[in-house]
């Protein structure tokens, strides 16, 4: 369910969003965010634990919708996008590295055989 865009160039911006974790609904994590990534741009989000760092990650992926405002992509609200669709064209590197057991180089020639 939800559309399927042919093409994305991959532009993201929050326009205005607010936002409260369902549980936690006396602490705002995010008020009034408003944030425009171009395509290909590397952005690094900076900031103390608790500052809504993931949350702004979780948000772009549909884990959460913001409780106002909105989460763009090519200036189309995500809540329009098939959820399935609209993760499988975003890459995540996380905080925590992840490695496999063996050596490093085993690890490395996990994803390149010829390293």
């Amino acid at each position: 369910e939800g559309d399927k865009p042919l093409q994305i160039i991959g532009d993201i911006e929050f326009d205005n969003v607010t936002f409260t974790y369902p549980a936690r609904q006396e602490t705002s994590v995010l008020n009034n965010l408003s944030l425009k990534i171009s395509s290909g741009k590397t952005v690094a989000l900076v900031g103390a634990s608790g500052c809504g760092k993931s949350t702004i990650i979780q948000l772009i992926q549909r884990f959460y919708d913001p409780d106002q405002g909105r989460v763009l992509l090519d200036g189309k609200d995500i809540k329009t996008l098939n959820v399935a669709w609209l993760r499988s064209h975003i890459g995540i590197v996380s905080q925590e590295p992840v490695l496999f057991t063996g050596s490093i180089e085993e690890n490395i020639r996990f994803g390149k055989q010829d390293a």
